[in-house]
């Protein structure tokens, strides 16, 4: 598949029932190869190696309850002092970022209350930073790098 973001060189091997698998470099295991996965690997290895984000700071499918239900999001990046500072969002590149998907960051981010949410289907990306005195967010033009993200936490 191809994406609006550089490759890498990907690690993936057939299961025995001849289901794709692609390896994980952030969970340490091979996963389910989707096309949603393979944005979600290119995009964060694009955020390691092109934005600097530490990838130990990088935590992937971490659960949370939301109106007591578990929930969880494709991905969360964190400062050095330990404070979730980003959600992720990934869809796969055949799905349009509609306001559905918004709306579902939005929603985990309501426990959350990072300051940057990102949503990528691979070809189209939107990261906006939030202001919660106010209440408002902005939509940035390009993804920041890792410092910008952090400078006040």
């Amino acid at each position: 598949m191809r994406l609006n973001i550089p490759g890498y060189p990907v690690k993936t091997r057939q299961r025995a029932d001849d289901k794709p698998e692609i390896f994980d470099d952030f969970r340490k295991k091979f996963v389910a190869l989707t096309p949603e996965e393979w944005v979600r690997q290119h995009f964060l290895h694009f955020l390691v190696n092109e934005k600097g984000y530490p990838p130990g700071l990088i935590v992937i499918e971490k659960g949370l309850k939301l109106n007591r239900m578990q929930k969880r999001f494709d991905a969360v990046v964190y400062s050095n002092s330990g404070k979730p500072v980003m959600l992720l969002e990934f869809k796969s590149p055949d799905v349009k970022p509609e306001q559905k998907v918004f709306d579902q960051i939005a929603a985990y981010n309501l426990k959350m209350k990072v300051d940057y949410l990102l949503v990528s289907n691979g070809i189209q990306h939107f990261c906006c930073k939030i202001n919660h005195a106010s209440k408002q967010y902005h939509f940035l033009d390009e993804i920041p790098d890792y410092p910008d993200i952090t400078t006040l936490t």
